[in-house]
């Protein structure tokens, strides 16, 4: 595990792997999310709201980030 945070701390590689493993996270999300509404979606969608939950997540993340340290921006 502390190679993966070596190679998303160094900047070339910081994007490749983010999206790398954001997707992997999305692969594990979303049967949870096809398992948990009510009626029957496709696992296509499951897969864009995991997604989409996702990238919600991060924005906030990054717009709480942004509003309490602005010096760093």
């Amino acid at each position: 595990m502390k190679n993966v945070f070596d190679l998303i701390g160094e900047k070339p590689n910081r994007i490749p792997l983010s999206l790398f493993l954001l997707l992997c996270l999305n692969v594990l999300l979303a049967p949870a999310v096809q398992a948990a509404t009510p009626f029957a979606i496709s696992r296509s969608a499951s897969y864009a709201i995991a997604l989409l939950g996702l990238v919600t997540l991060s924005v906030s993340i990054y717009l709480f980030v942004v509003i309490f340290q602005p010096e760093k921006f």
